[in-house]
């Protein structure tokens, strides 16, 4: 009899167990360090906790925490990083390590120093120390050089939270090369010490020997340690390949290192942080994967990596094709944290996909399209059916907050039909897409277009609802997810502009010279702006606020403003438009400028206004009054206070959320939807 496994997971490369001395890891797939901002005073609580077990919890091998874990006092930059400079954290340690090990999963932490990267104006306000003299322009801190007694220090304090990791029950640990003060030492670029710690590679790579020594010592031999390591500086002037391998083949001639978790570029600064390390979804998948295949030949260890390796497929390619040894889907994993056991139960293509919008870079962390991540003490990971299961549930409105609401609705147990009033769904993303830096965003929309068939929710398109077909369903409940129509806001002439959504949804019919103005500070305008400005028409993006896209995310706030000056769009900020009048093609546009009050005058051909939505609510007011709540939303039940919502005697609950309560994001839809519908 043939006993051997022969399910397609069993073969499965990303399924297969990677050794890292004692320690098995069960499959190749890896969350790595990063920020959080869930913690609370520098330790990983219960809420952070509950963020890396879920991880655990969906079958993944090692998950890391602790992106920039201070070994010191000075090595703040005024963040939301874990404090191991006490023994305070070995009991949290402790905690932590029991909730990831009961579900099989291995927990490590990454320890670092950030050198110049610190910030003098936080915390204790302490001086910032660096190799050399230099400034970074990503904190913008003057960093002291440091002295033999500041090394001896920094050194010492390696290895005391390295001890502190071991006694604290974690499988093992990583330091940080890339900007931090580990390579700092070692980037000639900032480097520029004439004694034992500059000049040579020798004497650049001293400080790097003596920390990780030094914690070999706290540790000893059988307790895995890593390094998060450049490979490559990608600077004439910086760490260039060749010589990261010199140092890489001393740490592992010395047995100095279990394991090389391998980055690829500088992070001085917030664009070179965005393009070499956290790749955002302008990028091409993957895009430091051939550098790291080839410092792996160069290598006997065992190499990890992450940089938008945001798909299955991809992933087994790096591990399939020898790249790497242990892949990193951090931001997949924020999307979903159940990608292991999806795969390993045959349902690759349930895996909720990262789109790569840098959502997840908010402080706190939180996912576009995943709003139980980061809130894992009150919101489910997976949906769970309810006690009140076959309710039956009637969605108004096809885009991302009504596909979420009836998604989890159906997991929930009960009988969904949703309405749609166009013939697709997905409502305003539809338009958001049509830019092609945000393209990826269609992903939000296919895969709950696919959960909604496999949960069996009837969609029925084309169907603009009205009160008698909502109450021909006979619901229990009513939720209007019918989004919002273009707010042109109250500028003088707003009947001679158009909203940014039609210059979207009709690029053929934009004109040759467009004004768009700005007042949000949110995506739809300035990637109105690129994608006009990319078919040769001359554009002017006039802002309210003192900085483009004020709302984002940094990486987000980057890109726009990359491909905008690429692009020669004329930008002014904090201006507002006061009036717009004459003909068709020759709008004359009077501007204000918010600070001084002056004014100006030009003439444009269009003018494109983004000022926010307003809710269509003229469904939900009609069912208002017929509903047992009045359709009122209790702000307990939106806060996750309450628990379960017994299911009324007679008629229907009637609630509302997304851009039908108020303009706000894809994110804000579908927590609303989430949060509303684990109460039924």
């Amino acid at each position: 009899m043939d006993d051997r496994d022969h399910s397609p997971a069993a073969n499965d490369p990303l399924l297969q167990p990677l050794h890292l001395g004692p320690l098995v890891l069960r499959n190749r797939i890896m969350s790595t360090s990063h920020e959080a901002h869930i913690d609370v005073d520098g330790l990983p609580l219960e809420a952070y906790q509950r963020y890396h077990e879920e991880k655990a919890r969906g079958g993944l091998a090692l998950t890391m925490f602790g992106g920039s874990g201070r070994v010191s006092a000075d090595s703040t930059w005024g963040g939301s990083q874990l404090d191991y400079t006490t023994d305070a954290i070995i009991p949290v340690f402790q905690d932590f390590a029991a909730r990831v090990h009961r579900h099989g999963a291995a927990v490590m932490c990454q320890l670092s120093h950030v050198g110049r990267r610190a910030d003098a104006t936080a915390g204790d306000w302490l001086p910032v120390l660096g190799p050399s003299h230099s400034r970074e322009d990503y904190n913008r801190n003057f960093a002291r050089e440091m002295d033999q007694t500041d090394i001896a220090r920094i050194v010492t304090d390696f290895g005391l939270a390295a001890r502190r990791a071991r006694d604290g029950g974690l499988d093992g640990l990583e330091t940080m090369t890339g900007g931090h003060l580990i390579g700092q030492f070692l980037s000639p670029l900032v480097n520029r010490r004439n004694d034992a710690f500059g000049g040579t590679l020798e004497n650049r790579m001293r400080f790097l020997r003596m920390v990780h020594e030094r914690i070999r010592e706290e540790v000893g031999p059988g307790f895995p340690v890593g390094i998060r390591y450049t490979i490559d500086e990608d600077h004439p002037d910086g760490l260039g390949f060749a010589e990261a391998i010199t140092v890489a083949n001393m740490l592992e001639r010395e047995g100095l290192v279990d394991f090389f978790n391998c980055i690829f570029g500088r992070f001085d600064t917030r664009l070179n942080l965005l393009v070499y390390n956290i790749p955002d979804i302008t990028a091409r998948a993957a895009p430091w994967l051939r550098q790291v295949g080839a410092f792996r030949a160069e290598t006997d260890l065992p190499v990890f990596h992450a940089a938008k390796i945001a798909d299955v497929a991809t992933a087994r390619f790096a591990v399939s094709a020898g790249l790497v040894d242990m892949v990193g889907m951090t931001r997949a994993h924020i999307a979903d944290p159940q990608i292991v056991n999806k795969l390993q139960a045959g349902h690759e293509a349930r895996i909720r996909p990262c789109v790569g919008a840098s959502h997840c870079l908010y402080r706190p962390l939180h996912c576009i399209h995943n709003a139980a991540t980061g809130r894992e003490t009150w919101l489910p990971q997976v949906i769970g059916p309810s006690s009140q299961a076959g309710r039956k549930a009637v969605v108004v409105g096809g885009g991302p907050a009504g596909l979420e609401a009836a998604r989890v609705l159906a997991a929930r147990g009960h009988r969904v039909v949703l309405f749609e009033a166009a013939d697709r769904l997905g409502g305003q993303l539809l338009l958001a897409v049509r830019a092609d830096q945000r393209r990826d965003l269609i992903g939000i929309v296919d895969w709950r277009a696919a959960e909604l068939d496999r949960l069996g929710v009837r969609v029925q398109m084309n169907s603009y609802a009205g009160t008698a077909e909502v109450l021909a369903e006979t619901p229990d409940l009513v939720i209007i997810a019918a989004g919002g129509i273009p707010d042109l806001g109250p500028v003088q002439g707003s009947d001679l502009c158009q909203p940014v959504w039609d210059a979207l949804a009709a690029p053929a019919q934009v004109a040759q010279d467009v004004l768009i103005y700005d007042a949000t500070g949110r995506h739809p305008a300035p990637s109105a702006a690129v994608q006009i400005a990319t078919t040769g028409r001359l554009v002017t993006l006039v802002c309210r606020d003192p900085a483009i896209a004020p709302e984002m995310e940094h990486h987000s706030s980057i890109v726009y403003r990359r491909s905008l000056a690429q692009h020669g769009v004329r930008v002014l900020l904090e201006h507002e438009v006061v009036s717009v009048t004459g003909p068709a093609g020759l709008r004359e546009v009077v501007l204000r400028h918010l600070l001084t009050g002056q004014e100006t005058r030009s003439v444009h051909a269009q003018i494109l206004i983004e000022h926010g939505t307003l809710p269509v609510t003229d469904l939900f007011d009609a069912l208002r009054g017929q509903s047992v709540n009045d359709g009122v939303t209790s702000i307990e039940t939106m806060r996750g206070i309450g628990g379960l919502r017994p299911p009324p005697a007679t008629g229907f609950e009637l609630h509302r959320i997304g851009d039908a309560v108020s303009s706000r994001s894809v994110h804000a839809a579908m927590l609303d939807a989430l949060r509303l519908g684990v109460t039924f």
